[in-house]
Order: C-alpha cells, then sequence, then structure tokens
C-alpha cells in the first residue's frame, strides 16, 4: 500500500470553520454607517419613551425629556418636589449621548404650537434673567418634551439622522401625535395620519 500524501476531509472542515468563525469575528468589529447607528439610536428611543409613557401612566408621576440639539444629548427628568431631577430608580439611563457621526432636530408641537398669529408670545412674563445667574447653578434645563401621569404627551418630531445627511430625507423619525400616540418613521416614510 502506498502512502498518499494530503489532508483530509475533517481537516479541510475544521480550516473552513476556523475561517469562518475569523470572518465572523472581523466583521462584527467593523463600524457601523452612520443610518444603521441613527436607525439604533432612534428605535432605542422610541421603546425608551414607550416605556416611560407607561411607567407615567402605572406609577402616577410625571416625566420629562430635555433635548439638546448642539450637544446631540437627551436628558430624562421627573418631577418632584423640589422640581425637575434627573431620572432614577429606573433601569432607563437618565442621559444619554449620540455618537459624533449622527445629529438630531426637535421640532416642538403640533400645528397650534407652530401658529405664528398667536395673540402672545411664548415665554414668561417675569424677567428671567434676573436671578438666572444664581439658579444655573441649581437646577437642571426644563424638559421640552413632558410625559403626563394622565397619558398626555407633548406633541413633538425628533429626528436623528446621520451628520453628512440631509435632516429631511436621511433621518429617522419619532413622532409624537396631539393624541399621544408615539410614531417611528423610517427615512423616505411619512405618516398617512397626519
Amino acid at each position: 500500500m502506498r502512502h498518499h500524501s494530503g489532508f483530509t476531509l475533517l481537516e479541510i472542515l475544521l480550516v473552513l470553520v476556523v475561517m469562518s468563525l475569523a470572518a465572523v469575528a472581523v466583521i462584527s468589529t467593523l463600524p457601523q454607517s452612520a443610518e444603521d447607528g441613527a436607525k439604533q439610536q432612534a428605535q432605542s428611543l422610541y421603546h425608551r419613551l414607550q416605556l416611560l409613557n407607561e411607567e407615567a401612566i402605572l406609577s402616577g408621576k410625571d416625566f420629562g425629556l430635555h433635548v439638546n440639539d448642539k450637544t446631540s444629548q437627551l436628558r430624562f427628568m421627573t418631577l418632584q418636589a423640589e422640581g425637575w431631577q434627573a431620572l432614577q430608580d429606573t433601569k432607563l439611563r437618565a442621559q444619554s449621548e449620540l455618537p459624533d457621526n449622527l445629529a438630531l432636530q426637535l421640532d416642538l408641537g403640533g400645528d397650534v404650537w407652530n401658529d405664528k398669529q398667536r395673540l402672545f408670545k411664548p415665554g414668561s412674563l417675569f424677567d428671567e434673567q434676573m436671578f438666572a445667574d444664581e439658579e444655573a447653578d441649581k437646577r437642571l434645563p426644563p424638559p421640552q418634551i413632558l410625559i403626563m401621569s394622565s397619558g398626555e404627551l407633548t406633541p413633538f418630531s425628533l429626528a436623528i439622522y446621520p451628520q453628512q445627511g440631509d435632516s429631511e430625507q436621511d433621518s429617522w423619525r419619532i413622532i409624537a401625535k396631539e393624541n399621544s400616540q408615539i410614531v417611528l418613521l423610517a427615512p423616505g416614510e411619512s405618516d398617512e395620519a397626519n
């Protein structure tokens, strides 16, 4: 009998398995695209808003969300006797920041909020600048979005999109309607009920 040199079928299969595992490991460490990041951040925020809305109704507490467009930060808050405080006692993160390759844009309210023919301009009747320096260190900025224990929610549209993209065409949008329904829309998708 002659001895043939070569690889057995088992050795070849073993090499293929090792190579496929290495390929999966490399692919999973590759950075995801900005579009995928926008989708992931929008879905995460959408689910967090729904959970917080349900928590507000069940617990009888009022919550808020402050959105900083310039720094791409989101801060969840709860209303306490002392005023708005950072969200605690929950598994939701109180503060999060979008990655550098993503941007966000907040548009508050429905049609009533955008009415240019209002009798009064929105704002306070008091001189807020008089004591602003003293109180700026003590308080968090107030939330723009209110999540009330009654089930009501401030109408808003929040767009999350790639930094190099267009806020209209490339954005994942989270929309809270005037009936407090929260909707997640993909880029190019429109809400037929508007």
